[in-house]
């Protein structure tokens, strides 16, 4: 039997989410079984799978030693301070800036080298976090391209991450706006609104009709400054499918510059060759929360901004 005290960071949860994320590797037909024979009690009781754990509760979970070591696996963490830079930590939100070049979430080619992980290292670090009683890890409630830079915000409670989720979601309450170095000349302010589908095979983002699995999808956006060959614009995210930005400002005539799976080849190669720029240029540099709801509402009001990096920086510099 194994006796569990729900802290704050785990507190708000279904206990069949709760038992799920502490018997990481448990198949869900054990899991299940385990609530039917009334293997899981919170404070003494048998409770349903839906019941809601609260901070102070104590959970048992009636499994054998040897199925607790093949059930709950450790995280993997080092106690090291964060590399970047902290925008804004509270006890339920961290907000950190991203530089170009790191994933958000691992992938098939890199599982330690992530932001995730290196946020997990320093709440550690902090105390704040237990690999060795992980029942919630806090995580990202959205995420950015490897070579996008700029703001990403995690959910240190279960409470806080579910709420950041759901006004990603629904988009309402929050405002992200990117800064991003398109090719050609634009002028004023625009919109692209056409939906996108995301190719399974090929794995590239494509506007493609909702009749044929196409996604609403709109961007604003407005000139920043003009160059010669390129332009400075703002882009807003009225929604968040993947690469949004990246597809809609190609399907305007006017990719990202360094963008080497929707921009213009031609482009890429003078960028590269005059300035050694050879990645999309696109950088999360505002967002605002509007109205929000507990436990966010530490958030309500505020816009957290990130300035561009030095290289570019520099690159509008030359490009002036």
């Amino acid at each position: 039997m194994k006796e569990i005290t729900v802290n704050k960071q785990n507190s708000g949860q279904k206990i069949e989410k709760f038992v799920k994320r502490y018997l990481t590797e448990a198949p869900l037909g054990f899991i299940y079984k385990a609530f039917r024979k009334k293997d899981i009690k919170v404070n003494g009781h048998w409770v349903h799978k839906d019941h809601i754990v609260q901070e102070g509760d104590v959970v048992r979970i009636y499994v054998t030693d040897a199925q607790l070591a093949d059930f709950s696996k450790p995280r993997e963490a080092i106690k090291q301070d964060f590399p970047y830079k902290i925008v804004y930590e509270s006890e339920n939100v961290l907000i950190v800036d991203k530089p170009a070049g790191i994933l958000v979430i691992g992938d098939a080619t890199e599982t330690r080298n992530t932001l995730a992980r290196k946020v997990l290292d320093y709440l550690y670090f902090k105390g704040e976090f237990d690999p060795n009683n992980h029942i919630f890890v806090p995580s990202p409630a959205h995420r950015l391209d490897r070579n996008t830079a700029g703001l990403v915000v995690f959910g240190k409670t279960d409470a806080a991450l579910h709420e950041l989720e759901e006004m990603f979601k629904e988009r309402n309450n929050i405002e992200k706006r990117y800064t991003a170095l398109v090719s050609g000349q634009l002028f004023g302010e625009g919109e692209a609104d056409a939906p996108l589908a995301k190719d399974s095979e090929s794995g590239m983002v494509k506007v493609t009709p909702i009749s044929k699995g196409g996604k609403k999808a709109l961007t604003k956006y407005k000139v920043l400054k003009n160059f010669e060959d390129a332009t400075l614009v703002e882009c807003e995210l009225i929604t968040g499918r993947t690469h949004q930005i990246r597809v809609h400002m190609a399907s305007t005539g006017h990719p990202l510059v360094g963008d080497g799976k929707y921009g213009d080849f031609q482009t890429n190669r003078i960028f590269k060759s005059i300035y050694n720029w050879d990645r999309q240029f696109l950088h999360a540099t505002s967002m605002t929360f509007l109205q929000c709801r507990y436990p966010l509402k530490e958030l309500e009001g505020k816009t957290f901004m990130s300035n561009l990096t030095k290289e570019e920086a520099e690159l509008i510099a030359h490009l002036k």
